[in-house]
């Protein structure tokens, strides 16, 4: 479901919008929100409720891994869009799960008229490193049906 009143939101995303993601700003489009949900010196795999304001998107990234490694994106409000680099791009609703392998370009965020979150694991691996490359541009992103 569409979502884009905050306050509508925010009584919808059970896990919380968190505080702005000030430390990952410069790689996302618009604001988003970061909600830990694991402690990662207490457990192995890190959890994240990550929330984009309608619009927000990260840039173009790739989690590498020279063994295992990867990441699993669980909706849980809102909708939104993933889009692995040379394939269509796919609508995200509360209750989509998408896993995303080790070596694989791609991004993620809301839909233009839509708040949207999910929560992020980062899968465990070995010498697993995040690249940020490139934003997604505003034309490639306003043609998204």
């Amino acid at each position: 479901m569409k979502i884009k009143d905050r306050k509508e939101f925010e009584s919808q995303d059970s896990f919380g919008i968190g505080a702005p993601n000030d430390g990952f700003a410069e790689y996302f489009t618009g604001r988003s929100y970061l909600k830990p949900l694991t402690e990662p010196e207490k457990t192995p795999v890190f959890l994240a409720n990550v929330t984009f304001e309608p619009g927000c998107r990260n840039n173009w990234h790739i989690h590498h891994a020279t063994k295992g490694g990867g990441q699993i994106l669980i909706c849980t409000a809102g909708e939104g869009w993933y889009r692995e680099e040379g394939k269509e791009a796919v609508s995200l609703t509360p209750g989509t799960v998408i896993t995303i392998p080790p070596e694989v370009k791609h991004w993620h965020g809301a839909k233009s008229d839509s708040w949207f979150s999910h929560i992020a694991v980062e899968v465990p691996g070995e010498n697993t490193k995040n690249e940020w490359c490139e934003p997604v541009g505003d034309e490639e992103y306003d043609n998204l049906k």
